[in-house]
């Protein structure tokens, strides 16, 4: 007897071939058959009529853990709810694992207030084992953090680093995958990792190639450097090897949007000369930026502490105020979604409190950042529409949602969020290939299924075939969308039906289960060291 039958959908197994009619056999949280299995017994049978019966959605790049979400109470249900069934953390170079002391959660203090936060584990083998306690709702994968590497070497001083630190990054990033690492990720705009030289990357590069790993990068600069930044990136991926995977690929600023045709340009030339490169787009054209990135380089340079030391200098100040009224950026547009302020000041336009206080945006933004201790989120209308759909169209993207799971219990705290935590994959689905048209459907599944499974080097997920998990989403082609926007975020979208995770029903007709059954992911020891 199976455990569930799904029956009367239409497949998409997320290979991209044309979908097809069939039934699923579910048992022991792995898909058993795929055939004619109607009149078969079972002990749930789901009848998809009318839906699309596709694998589970796999989140590339979702930040979860590091906005502390893996130990919140809400059961990342934003996520569920958009049909995702697998997330992987650690990216922008920031992971959980491995820490040397408890100070090193200052490695997430530009997303969350780490005031009050406990933790019980220092490696990555502690780390996920936790997350396995938690009982999640949906399969966790973790990078290694290279900034979290940095700073249990170099602690919060940021330098250029030496030689025999390499060595110790090398160590402490091998040990992470042998307990289970997928990989290892970049967040290069930060103030920690802006000191981090070519040499530094590729020995971090040459330990993830050997563990056939996968590199995720965010690039140095996604506006008036872009294209140097995706240069960069796929020089370490043709110097080492690696699997190199740019993280949200956007370009800021009006005036910057046509480089985004060169930056295709040299990818895809560098993909047909054998280099391992991809990316992910988020398809919003509002960013959810970290507000210190947006400053000068020099103002930032150091620490956060030596950072609000020259904001706090009436001089230095407004040297910053005359550098940022040159960005292209329009700060008018931005919106506050976070910050250590008090939650009164969340979802205020910048404009707004400008014109309330008499002061210039740029001006607002300064204050914000000294009186939140420096961490504070803006969403800023800066992207292309056209240049989301170019990304979203070609071959070597994926789609993300860049975001985190939070429920609609969250709307208590007060803070804005930004809308792709809800919505990022019903909108692609729903805008940019029902309606858009942009996208065939098979093209469109295997961009958030099998091809991220590929890049990550997930076994037995991303496809629906005989013997492997059964993570699944079932959804209504004619009705799923997002429904959360900039002024109303907490909102679920609609056309999702069940979703399916390692053969247990975690949503159904739009309702939370309470069944936690994700697996933490993890790669298998390696059995190499230099």
């Amino acid at each position: 007897m199976y455990d569930i039958i799904i029956i009367n959908g239409t497949i998409l197994d997320g290979t991209g071939r044309k979908m097809f009619t069939g039934d699923i056999g579910i048992k022991d949280g792995v898909i058993r058959k795929m055939e004619y299995l109607r009149h078969e017994p079972a002990h749930q049978v789901l009848d998809a009529g009318g839906c699309f019966v596709t694998p589970g959605f796999i989140d590339i790049t979702n930040h979860s853990d590091t906005y502390w979400q893996l130990f919140a109470e809400n059961g990342l249900e934003s996520l569920v709810q958009q049909g995702i069934t697998t997330i992987i953390g650690g990216n922008s170079g920031s992971s959980l694992a491995p820490f040397v002391d408890r100070n090193m959660l200052q490695t997430i203090q530009k997303w969350v207030d780490i005031g009050g936060l406990n933790l019980n584990w220092l490696s990555m083998r502690e780390f996920l084992d936790e997350v396995e306690r938690r009982h999640l709702p949906i399969n966790f994968g973790t990078l290694v953090g290279h900034t979290t590497l940095r700073r249990g070497v170099l602690g919060d001083v940021n330098r250029p680093i030496t030689s025999d630190e390499i060595k110790i990054l090398q160590k402490m990033l091998h040990q992470s995958l042998n307990e289970g690492a997928l990989g290892v990720s970049f967040g290069l705009p930060y103030s920690h990792a802006r000191e981090a030289k070519h040499p530094e990357l590729m020995a971090l590069l040459e330990i993830t190639k050997k563990a056939k790993g996968m590199c995720a990068i965010q690039l140095r600069d996604e506006s008036d450097e872009s294209i140097q930044s995706i240069e960069e990136a796929i020089l370490l991926a043709r110097s080492s090897g690696a699997r190199m995977h740019i993280s949200h690929l956007k370009i800021l600023s009006e005036k910057n949007w046509p480089l985004l045709k060169k930056a295709l340009h040299l990818m895809e030339t560098a993909a047909s000369s054998g280099v391992n490169i991809s990316f992910d787009v988020y398809p919003y054209t509002s960013t959810a930026s970290i507000l210190y990135t947006l400053l000068p380089d020099w103002v930032t340079q150091g620490c956060k502490k030596s950072m609000l030391t020259r904001l706090k200098d009436k001089k230095i100040c407004q040297e910053a105020i005359q550098e940022l009224q040159k960005n292209p950026l329009d700060y008018t547009k931005a919106t506050l979604l976070s910050s250590s302020v008090n939650a009164m000041t969340c979802r205020q336009n910048i404009a707004e409190m400008a014109k309330q206080q008499q002061k210039t945006p740029e001006e607002i933004l300064i204050d914000v950042l000294v009186a939140g201790d420096g961490r504070a989120i803006i969403s800023l209308e800066a992207l292309s529409e056209k240049n989301i759909e170019r990304e979203i169209q070609h071959p070597l993207a994926c789609v993300s949602s860049n975001g985190f799971g939070l429920s609609k219990r969250d709307v208590e705290t007060g803070e804005a969020t930004h809308p792709r935590n809800f919505g990022s994959f019903p909108r692609f689905l729903g805008r940019y290939v029902r309606e858009k048209q942009l996208l065939g459907w098979e093209e469109a599944i295997r961009k958030i299924t099998l091809q991220p499974a590929e890049r990550l080097g997930l076994l037995k997920r991303g496809k629906l075939m005989e013997g492997n998990w059964a993570d699944i989403a079932i959804f209504d082609p004619e009705r799923i969308i997002d429904m959360a926007t900039i002024a109303h975020p907490y909102r679920y979208p609609s056309g999702i039906r069940w979703v399916i995770v390692n053969g247990e029903v975690v949503l159904a007709d739009g309702t939370m289960t309470g069944e936690r059954t994700g697996q933490v992911i993890r790669r298998k020891p390696l059995c190499w060291w230099q």
